[in-house]
């Protein structure tokens, strides 16, 4: 199977009160260790939009392809239908959000094991509490498009039979929002 990696990154950032996905975790810019959990995946996709010119000069994108949203700021939405194009014929992706660094390769990995012919989705849980990484079979990659503001999958998830894969023992699902969050970290 072909399963491809999809980072979302195009947001604002708004209150965070800059941009996060250049903010300092561990040394490096917190979009880098995103893109580090999807960096056995191919192909790799990262989408972009508020301030790409930056983070594109300051950001290691370790192999995957950078695609500017025009969209960026209608929301998520945006964001997965252009990366879900950019990733072509796969039968498979996993996705990932750029303000989460804590996700890991092994989570990644984890959940990417439940691709199979017929398995709809699969979705990282923390404890029993579902987040990402959320993987999308063939079938769910191709209704993007009925996605339409700052929402994901979810919706179109509650159909279907969506495996929770436990990978609380490898990643950690905290997400950075402001800068107090970032400070916790």
């Amino acid at each position: 199977m072909r399963i491809g990696g999809l980072v979302l990154a195009a947001g604002e950032g708004s209150r965070f009160g800059g941009t996060k996905q250049l903010a300092a975790v561990g040394g490096r810019p917190m979009l880098e260790h995103a893109l580090a959990s999807v960096a056995a995946l191919s192909p790799r996709v990262v989408v972009l939009g508020h301030e790409a010119d930056a983070i594109l000069a300051a950001v290691d994108l370790q192999g995957a392809r950078a695609v500017v949203c025009p969209g960026w700021e209608e929301g998520q939405a945006a964001s997965l239908r252009c990366g879900v194009a950019a990733l072509g014929d796969v039968d498979a992706a996993v996705v990932v959000l750029g303000d989460q660094p804590r996700i890991t390769a092994g989570a990644v990995a984890a959940v990417a094991r439940a691709a199979r012919p017929g398995v709809a989705a699969a979705r990282g849980s923390y404890g029993g509490r579902p987040g990402h990484p959320v993987l999308l079979g063939r079938a769910l990659l191709a209704r993007v498009g009925e996605l339409r503001g700052d929402v994901g999958f979810r919706d179109l998830l509650s159909g279907e039979d969506v495996r929770e894969i436990e990978v609380g023992g490898l990643a950690d699902p905290v997400d950075i929002d402001t800068q107090e969050e970032l400070a916790r970290l």
